[in-house]
């Protein structure tokens, strides 16, 4: 039985030979970081507010690590509140390569669990529209929950194949990344199973896989845009190789130099039968503090070829079946009412609720599906006709009979906008009570629906009846031990 790790280690020591020890060899036990969401704040504003040791991380200003390595940060209310993302340090680099700009088209085309997704989020500031696709639908369902927490009310979240993706939005976007599926070389310290079931056949699997991918991203991209490749391995086949083989089978991009001095640059030694300028890329080793990435920036020249060229184009092999998977939810498509309320009675509910609560958001483009009222991206969602929708823009609420139920989603969304509002401190106790599902007495907030903030960041939203905000923070959600 092969000794785990054994191919890996002979495969870097071929290629690194005495460079080996030094890169490999990590400075510090694995370290936490937390990435600030900067549709709740500035870096500067987190660290001054937060209770919990932090350190500058050397590979994003939106980024910290952790000093205490038992702290929970997921139990924390500004986690909560979406204030701030784990993630592992090094993870916070790819997104920014793409200089994100609001009222841009963007994709993340390998989404969950969304961390990337939140920081391309928050460049865009809540204008122009965020793709978000997973293909595991259980991994999209994650990403949906994170974007909600995170307050993302421009994105678009999927469950398709990469293929399909191409196919409904053919050169359509300014901006892509693609932080592929890999061998997860660059997490043996923190996840050992990864070493365990690390394997030749794994790497070459996820090569293809990768290949695959990168071919439906570029078909996606618009003449000038700019594409983000990334992965947390060091297989050659995945990152440099990969790289390089993808330049053969689209000359229409360039690599750029990767706008980055985290990590090294990229090696030619790695680059197989397709050499290019890999000191253009990236890579970041356990010696210069993160666990493990690579990463290449790519541009599709101003004259690439229309989008049928990109068809007729070969292709690496398929690694996903483009086929539909269950029933699609119609992006953008109104639908009829339900539950004895008709669709014009169920936006006309939804509308007066808006006007009341949200003033802001019912000047925004609505919609209404079935009984339900979302808010979508002024962008609109874009030809997403046909696609398996997990959610487009805002889910507001529904409707019944002569009532508008809010959603979690809109207050996540909205809610230091809403119109009445329950204001409590980190320090107060009854934030700690919110989160375990407890009501709390009201001190802010008239009677009817109403906002829970923790220094101005959303924590859901609850009803004031008889000087008590009643508890409506979903039960999946809350600290219960």
């Amino acid at each position: 039985m092969p000794v785990p790790g054994e191919y890996f280690e002979a495969r870097e020591r071929a290629l690194l030979g005495t460079r080996y020890d030094v890169l490999y060899a990590a400075p510090c036990a694995v370290r936490r970081g937390v990435t600030v969401n900067g549709l709740r704040c500035a870096p500067q504003e987190f660290a001054a507010a937060v209770d919990f040791g932090l350190e500058p991380s050397p590979f994003c200003d939106a980024a910290f690590l952790l000093t205490d390595p038992q702290l929970r940060p997921g139990r924390h209310a500004y986690h909560h509140a979406g204030v701030f993302y784990v993630q592992e340090p090094s993870a916070s680099v790819p997104a920014g390569l793409l200089g994100v700009r609001p009222g841009e088209r963007v994709l993340d085309l390998c989404a969950a669990p969304g961390g990337k997704t939140s920081q391309l989020a928050a460049a865009l500031r809540g204008e122009g529209l965020l793709v978000a696709n997973e293909y595991v639908a259980a991994r999209a369902g994650v990403l949906k929950s994170n974007l909600e927490r995170m307050g993302v009310t421009n994105a678009l979240v999927l469950n398709e194949s990469t293929a399909r993706v191409a196919a409904a939005f053919p050169a359509f976007f300014d901006k892509v990344l693609v932080d592929a599926p890999c061998s997860g070389e660059g997490m043996f310290r923190k996840e050992p199973e990864a070493l365990r079931q690390h394997s030749a056949a794994l790497v070459a699997q996820c090569a293809a896989l990768g290949a695959s991918i990168l071919d439906d991203a570029a078909a996606a991209l618009r003449p000038g845009g700019l594409l983000c490749y990334s992965t947390c391995t060091f297989a050659p086949e995945e990152d440099e190789a990969q790289v390089g083989a993808f330049l053969a089978r689209h000359p229409e991009f360039t690599v750029l130099p990767a706008p980055t001095n985290a990590g090294a640059p990229g090696e030619a030694a790695r680059c197989g039968a397709h050499p290019f300028a890999a000191e253009h890329t990236r890579r970041i080793y356990p010696c210069h503090g993160g666990e493990g990435h690579f990463m290449a920036l790519l541009q599709k020249r101003g004259d690439g070829a229309p989008p049928e060229a990109e068809q007729a184009r070969p292709r690496a092999a398929r690694g996903q079946r483009g086929a539909k998977r269950g029933r699609d939810m119609r992006a953008c498509r109104p639908a009829q009412g339900g539950n004895g309320v008709s669709r014009a009675e169920a936006r006309a509910e939804g509308e007066a609720f808006l006007r009341e609560y949200f003033p802001g958001a019912a000047q925004l483009p609505l919609e209404c599906r079935g009984t339900e009222l979302f808010v979508l991206p002024r962008e609109g969602c874009g030809p997403a006709e046909g696609l398996r929708v997990v959610q487009a823009g805002v889910c507001a609420g529904s409707a019944a009979r002569g009532r508008f139920v809010p959603a979690h989603h809109l207050f996540m969304a909205y809610g230091a906008q809403c119109a009445n509002a329950e204001r409590l401190t980190l320090a107060d106790p009854r934030t700690a009570a919110w989160l375990r599902g407890e009501a709390i007495p009201a001190e802010t907030a008239a009677p009817g629906w109403a906002a829970v903030l923790a220094d101005g960041f959303p924590l859901g939203f609850g009803k004031q009846s008889g000087g008590v905000v009643k508890n409506h923070y979903p039960k999946g959600l809350r600290n219960l031990k």
